[in-house]
């Protein structure tokens, strides 16, 4: 368990769509008297919205209870930019790219909680083996510009924020059961209120499925937040999170002949896998406000993570020994048949993590010109133990322990940001950020090559490292109407390598370079009448050296990442909302709302991959993937009796998996080009009048579409399903 005293000022950047930005403004002010101090990354001031250099997105409470989502993978692809990639079929662990970066456990993307980070080690490993569940959360923010340098230290594809309620003013409680088909049940528990000076919320999630596509899970999510009103110049925020999983995960899929064969999508090739997560957190952020000019926020943040990994061994050739005589797919085919083996391997991690962040906001004037600086200093500290134990037999719970190793990183940050007013009409912003961080890594036990034997050995192998960037950024906003604003933006991306890939199991230190990048947008936004509402962004990403992942959850040989090399990343995202209902002057609700990304990207500097017995030239190839197209629709209706419904339609076009731009399957199933396909969803709303009582239905892949979603990490996923459950939200 971690001990961590970390001050953090999480700033408070501007901007989404106006009218989703006056709701949750009106929100905030019915149920919340003593501000919470946390970060926004985006905030609710639509006033301020004109000031911000880069494209944004906001999903807030009322449209997550339109969808009424399985997981957070179905709220995310409302945002334009983000390409999503299902796994396990219930949102447990988000593979989010954006911008046509690899989605692989999200690890180009910098995910917080209010503004807390929730990666494994937010430096050396940020994959996401855990997500928040959006269930109970109250909204989402994306920021893709070249804000992120106030963030850290992933700044290349963008930053997520997950929100959570804050504690209201007077006694409210909700309560929301959601159940379905496959033994689909989610239950939310919430209340909080306010006493004085003293505010808190309480919530308590349990979530379930007995098969949800081929998974099975029980999860158990607990959050309080207190708000305490210290003076008029002074408050404070505690929050406190457990979270507990238990599931069936497994990296085992179908080949390429069980797809074909229409054999069953989802049958449990390894019964016997088993993943267990568990973590515990905490965070405090503290406002000061010394003047009107002049305030400090803080927080400190402190988080353990423990992930436990049963998985059974397989072949994918009959050489094998030590097999269970269970055989799936062809065998006839060379590689279209996986042949389980009685054993496992039990692949035990933990993870702690501490920070420590004050942030000062300073306004003042040059010359009758407004202006805002941001700065501050963050010092991270992460730590991280792996073993790996292998068991005798397929359901072995434990084995013998064959590696052992310590990760150890600190990380130093020092960023400012200055916001100029240089006219009514135009903004600049301008930012650096440094970035340092050393790292080591500690192996005491391996299994080594001796002669022609493979023998495990205690050893005291120890390596160490450091990467020190400096980041740049600069933004510009006109207003060229009160309603319409173009903006362009500037940024360097960065993000460090990670620990286990950058030193090698003997010890030895990889010339594995930082990710880095120069990110441009160009774009604009607004209003053309209180009946639409529009962002159109133009972005590059060029990359100096992006990894491209070798790690088995990617579908790789498990070795780790290596140099990609120079990439090229360049699209446009489009997204707009039509208010039919004030359209037609109808005292329903109408909207359509569309986002399109469309997204090119490619490795663009000559670099030779072995194919079978040929050298071949990557260059001009397709990043693995990232499809050229994601566009996401929803119409929704809510009639003044209270009926309502939304339809969505969520298309995703053809991709590749290897950077070879492999176009036929391979046998195993774990390369070849993926398929463009699109899905439809239903959500039947009623919200009975004169109460707070809302009903629904919802059906996910209405037509009960067939399709593959990944061959990541070894074998085919295809996505759920038809899909249908019914809920009930009591709020009181």
């Amino acid at each position: 368990m971690i001990i961590s005293i970390t001050i953090r000022l999480l700033p408070i950047l501007f901007g989404t769509f106006s009218a989703q930005a006056q709701q949750m403004e009106r929100t905030k002010d019915s149920v919340s008297t003593i501000e919470m101090p946390q970060v926004l990354i985006i905030s609710k001031k639509n006033t301020l919205l004109n000031h911000l250099p880069g494209s944004v997105g906001m999903i807030d409470q009322a449209a997550i209870r339109q969808t009424a989502p399985i997981s957070g993978n179905e709220i995310f692809r409302r945002i334009s930019g983000i390409h999503v990639v299902e796994e396990e079929g219930a949102g447990l662990r988000m593979n989010l790219g954006i911008r046509g970066l690899d989605p692989d456990r999200s690890r180009s993307v910098l995910v917080l909680e209010d503004g807390v980070p929730v990666a494994l080690n937010p430096y050396g490993e940020p994959e996401l083996y855990y997500t928040p569940i959006i269930d109970r959360m109250q909204g989402v923010e994306v920021l893709k510009g070249s804000g992120q340098i106030l963030f850290g230290p992933q700044t290349i594809g963008g930053v997520v924020n997950f929100i959570t309620k804050d504690p209201p003013s007077h006694p409210q409680g909700r309560l929301r059961v959601s159940a379905g088909d496959f033994g689909y049940l989610s239950a939310l528990a919430s209340y909080g209120s306010t006493y004085g000076n003293t505010g808190f919320q309480v919530s308590y999630l349990h979530k379930q499925a007995s098969k949800l596509g081929y998974t099975n899970f029980n999860t158990n999510d607990l959050c309080a937040k207190l708000k305490f009103k210290i003076s008029e110049k002074s408050s404070l925020g505690v929050k406190l999170g457990y979270y507990n999983e238990q599931s069936n995960a497994t990296y085992i899929g179908l080949t390429q002949n069980m797809y074909d064969a229409h054999m069953d999508d989802f049958v449990l090739m390894a019964p016997d896998d088993h993943l267990s997560i568990k973590r515990v957190s905490f965070s405090a952020s503290h406002q000061y406000q010394f003047s009107e000019r002049l305030r400090l926020v803080s927080t400190a943040y402190a988080y353990t993570t423990t992930r436990d990994w049963q998985r059974q061994d397989f072949a994918t050739s009959n050489t094998i020994t030590n097999g269970t005589g269970i055989i799936w797919g062809d065998t006839n085919v060379s590689g279209g048949a996986v042949f389980m083996r009685d054993q496992n391997a039990h692949r035990n991690r933990a993870f702690e993590v501490m920070g420590i962040e004050p942030r000062l906001y300073y306004n003042y004037q040059i010359q009758n010109m407004a202006s805002e600086l941001q700065a501050g200093v963050r010092l991270n500290i992460e730590n991280a133990n792996e073993q790996r134990l292998n068991g005798k037999k397929a359901d072995s719970k434990s084995g013998e322990l064959v590696e052992d190793e310590m990760r150890r990183g600190k990380a130093l940050s020092a960023f400012a940001h200055n916001s100029l007013s240089l006219s009514k009409k135009i903004n600049l912003t301008t930012g650096v950020r440094l970035e340092h961080y050393d790292y080591e890594r500690k192996i005491l036990r391996n299994s080594f090559m001796i002669g022609n034997s493979l023998l495990v050995r205690d050893t005291n192998l120890n390596a160490g490292n450091q990467v020190t960037s400096i980041l740049p950024g600069v933004g510009l906003n006109i207003n060229v109407s009160k309603n319409n604003t173009l903006f362009a933006g500037l940024h360097r991306g960065f993000a460090p390598p990670r620990v286990k890939d950058a030193i090698s199991n003997q010890g030895q230190i990889y010339a594995l370079d930082a990710e880095k990048s120069w990110n441009i947008e160009l774009g604009t936004r607004g209003s053309i009448s209180k009946y639409f509402e529009y962002e159109a962004t133009l972005f590059s990403m060029n990359f100096s050296n992006q990894i491209i992942p070798e790690s088995e959850s990617s579908g790789g040989t498990g070795s780790g990442l290596v140099n990609g090399g120079r990439t090229l990343h360049r699209g446009v995202e489009l997204a707009f909302l039509v208010d039919f209902g004030n359209l037609l002057k109808s005292h329903s609700k109408i909207h359509w709302k569309t986002n399109a990304t469309f997204n090119k990207a490619t490795f663009n500097k000559d670099r030779f991959i072995k194919d079978g017995t040929e050298w071949v030239n990557i260059s001009g190839n397709f990043t693995p993937y990232a499809p050229e197209y994601y566009v996401n629709s929803s119409f929704y209706f809510l009639h003044k009796l209270g009926f309502g419904a939304q339809i969505s339609l969520n298309a995703v076009g053809a991709q590749y998996t290897d950077v070879l731009n492999s176009e036929l399957p391979a046998t195993n199933g774990r390369t070849g080009k993926l398929k463009a396909y699109t899905v439809a969803d239903v959500n039947v709303l009623y919200h009975i009048p004169k109460t707070k009582v809302s009903l629904n239905v919802a059906v996910k892949n209405i037509s009960n579409e067939r399709y593959i979603v990944s061959r990541r990490p070894q074998g085919i996923r295809v996505g759920n399903p038809r899909f249908v459950s019914a809920g009930v939200d009591v709020s009181f």
